[in-house]
């Protein structure tokens, strides 16, 4: 029996984790948001839910098992968040085992009894095909009113570039009150190669996945986009792309920012932006994040009689 024999999919899957919740603290726009569990009960939810991105940790043991050391160089996670978990739930990840030579497969996460936690594609390489949120933003329709969002518009750019970096005790601010070192203290899945030069194959440190998402938003107010405020927000779908990774810590790099796609929902207005990350030259792109930003209508007061 030859292992091409069946045409059975196989899947990886990690251990069953209880993610952290790090948001509680979180402020923007001079208010709280959706990670505390007081606004996030107002908005309907059972409590402030854990950031989405989060969850990525949990897919790279299982990434690093199929594509090795590429996987933090030139990988690509593109994620469609679907149910929301809070802290004390448990999620486990799984990861379709693709064919040989194969440079795209599908990953997941759910809760302990089932419930869908993130949908997405996994890929590596030159991106040949299509991700899944390039997939979601080609059968977007264009929304018919926006009222939070009326003064955006698709091509819009960003005011300057920005410059970030995150250092290991460097408090990442408002959006994130936290450290890196405070976040490898309850990271789901540890790694030397996140904090100790030696250990790591590429002679730094290096940022974990979920932590590309709080570098590329940490300056983000400095974009300026005229969204009408106050206003309570959530990440439904996000994309972080290594081009010529892995992301370092300590080291220094530019933003850019770009609205790429505006869409609309029952509950929600969304704003997609792509941010690119330039080495400090600014002339080499090292990663980016696409990001739907979705926005709660009913956070945001006289919404209805906005909207008629």
């Amino acid at each position: 029996m030859t292992p091409n024999s069946f045409d059975t999919p196989l899947v990886l899957s990690g251990p069953l984790r209880r993610p952290r919740q790090m948001l509680a603290e979180q402020e923007y726009g001079g208010h709280g948001s959706i990670h505390d569990d007081a606004i996030a009960e107002k908005l309907g939810f059972r409590a402030g839910p854990i950031e989405g991105p989060t969850h990525f940790s949990q897919l790279a043991p299982l990434l690093a098992q199929v594509w090795g050391r590429g996987w933090f160089e030139h990988g690509c996670l593109s994620a469609h968040y679907q149910n929301m978990v809070v802290e004390g739930e448990e999620v486990r990840a799984f990861v379709e085992l693709p064919c040989a030579g194969a440079t795209r497969t599908r990953a997941w996460a759910e809760k302990a009894d089932g419930t869908p936690v993130l949908e997405a594609s996994a890929s590596i390489g030159p991106q040949d095909t299509p991700s899944l949120l390039d997939e979601r933003l080609a059968k977007l329709r264009t929304p018919e009113k926006l009222v939070i969002l009326a003064d955006l518009q698709v091509g819009l750019r960003g005011a300057a570039d920005e410059r970030v970096r995150m250092d290991p005790d460097q408090n990442m601010g408002a959006l994130y009150p936290f450290s890196l070192t405070q976040k490898l203290a309850v990271i789901t899945e540890p790694s030397p190669w996140y904090h100790d030069a030696s250990a790591s194959p590429w002679g730094r440190a290096i940022v974990p996945m979920e932590m590309i998402s709080v570098l590329a938003e940490y300056t983000g107010h400095q974009a300026r986009f005229p969204v009408k405020g106050p206003v309570v927000g959530l990440f439904a779908d996000q994309e972080i792309r290594l081009i010529d990774g892995p992301l370092c810590v300590g080291e220094e790099y530019v933003l850019r920012r770009e609205i790429v796609a505006l869409s609309e929902s029952k509950r929600t207005e969304s704003y997609w932006t792509r941010t690119r990350i330039f080495d400090a030259t600014g002339e080499r792109q090292v990663a980016e994040m696409l990001l739907n930003h979705a926005v709660l209508k009913e956070s945001y007061a006289g919404y209805a009689d906005a909207a008629r």
